[in-house]
C-alpha cells in the first residue's frame, strides 16, 4: 500500500502553495484538503498538529506544521517517497 500524503490548506495561503508546488516538482502524489470549504478537514488537521495553522503536511503519519523542507524531505526519503 503506497504512503498517503494530505495537505491541510487554505487558498490564500502561501506557505500551502509552496507546500503543493514543492510536492509537485519532486513529482509526489498527495490529497489536498482545504479546510475552509471542509470543515471536518480542518478537525483533522487540528486533531493531528495540536494546531490551528496551515498548512498541516501528513506524510504516512508523520505530521508536519508549516512549509518546513528539511522536515518534509526526512519524511519523505523516510517512507521511501523520494
Amino acid at each position: 500500500m503506497a504512503t498517503e500524503v494530505i495537505i491541510y490548506s487554505t487558498t490564500w495561503c502561501g506557505f500551502c502553495k509552496m507546500a503543493k508546488n514543492y510536492m509537485k516538482q519532486l513529482g509526489v502524489q498527495f490529497q489536498e484538503k482545504d479546510v475552509e470549504q471542509d470543515p471536518a478537514a480542518g478537525n483533522e488537521a487540528v486533531q493531528k498538529s495540536g494546531q490551528m495553522g496551515v498548512p498541516v503536511i501528513d506524510i504516512g503519519g508523520t505530521i508536519i506544521v508549516g512549509f518546513d523542507k528539511p522536515a518534509i524531505d526526512h519524511a519523505l526519503t523516510a517512507h521511501a517517497l523520494i
